[in-house]
């Protein structure tokens, strides 16, 4: 029986990460895309002209590879980020550690090491700023009222700009404001809003005579779809990055904002105001407490007034 090659077993694993794994259609693509790469440079290494098989890697092969991987530069002389590299080995990991559930002979996935990574340190609204960015949204018309439920929403939920422009009318209940969302690794969590957010919400859905299913629509693709669901009409992700941008620069903020900007808004506001680092995990639907740890910077603030209240003073 003739071995199969890493190119023959790709198509193999990407199916188990959507049938198996729950993964989501842009998670499979970048791994396709990752390990595609990681074939093609595997085979220029090793200097064989033909698709090579799982019995052919070696450590000194993957050495080689994260070589490569670190000089890979576009026509600019851009390369790739430590994270973006990580996210290569990541995919390389999981694509081993397959195969091996499978019986099939190949490199220990734990001989995978990833490289040490330094967060980018967290943007974030202060409360103020929020409120000057709320200002600047008029709610004199329906896209204004549709705008401002937006923004309300991102701060008081903590959503990612994909969970918010995945709700429908009937995925939130503005009367107990909560509902479930289902975020990355199809993962459901509860999230709760605030009675300001709510309002914001009803005023919108008052104002719209549409019977359509989305949340927040756009008003920019009206005509020509026969799609009975509204999803024609679903607002994009890309949509909502451009209406957060345009009213924080009328707020004269000069920080860059984005969507994820107002979800560690969220959290950090959570923090400053006594939550613990394991319930804004929750309400994150973060998988690991060490990704809710990068807001533990606003606690430092909390420290020092514990050192002035509770330190002696020798002079």
């Amino acid at each position: 029986m003739t071995t199969p090659t890493l190119s023959d077993l790709l198509p193999d694993f990407l199916e188990h990460l959507e049938v198996e794994r729950g993964r989501s259609q842009r998670t499979i693509k970048d791994y396709e895309h990752y390990l595609t790469r990681f074939i093609e440079l595997a085979g220029e290494i090793s200097g064989q002209d033909y698709d090579l098989k799982p019995g052919d890697l070696t450590r000194e092969l993957i050495r080689k590879y994260r070589l490569r991987l670190n000089r890979i530069a576009d026509a600019r002389g851009h390369t790739l980020a430590p994270i973006t590299q990580a996210y290569h080995l990541i995919a390389l990991r999981g694509f081993l550690k397959y195969l091996a559930q499978r019986d099939i002979a190949t490199l220990d996935p734990s001989l995978i090491e990833l490289p040490r990574v330094v967060r980018k340190q967290v943007t974030f609204l202060n409360y103020d700023e929020v409120e000057r960015l709320l200002a600047e949204i008029p709610t004199d018309t329906e896209i204004g009222l549709r705008d401002r439920a937006i923004i309300e929403l991102l701060f008081s939920g903590g959503l990612r700009v994909s969970e918010l422009a995945g709700l429908n009318r009937g995925s939130i209940n503005l009367e107990r404001r909560e509902f479930m969302v289902r975020g990355k690794g199809s993962k459901d969590r509860p999230t709760f809003i605030s009675e300001s957010a709510a309002d914001h919400i009803q005023a919108y859905l008052d104002a719209r005579s549409d019977r359509l299913a989305p949340l927040f629509l756009s008003y920019s693709r009206r005509q020509g779809d026969t799609d009975t669901s509204g999803n024609f009409r679903r607002l994009t992700t890309r949509s909502i990055e451009r209406i957060v941008q345009k009213y924080a620069r009328a707020a004269g903020i000069t920080k860059h904002v984005s969507p994820h900007t107002l979800r560690h808004s969220f959290a950090t506001d959570l923090l400053m105001n006594g939550a613990d680092l394991r319930s804004v995990q929750a309400l994150l639907g973060h998988a690991d407490i060490s990704t809710t740890q990068v807001y533990t910077h606003v606690t430092d603030q909390h420290l020092k007034e514990v050192h002035q209240r509770f330190h002696t003073d020798t002079d």
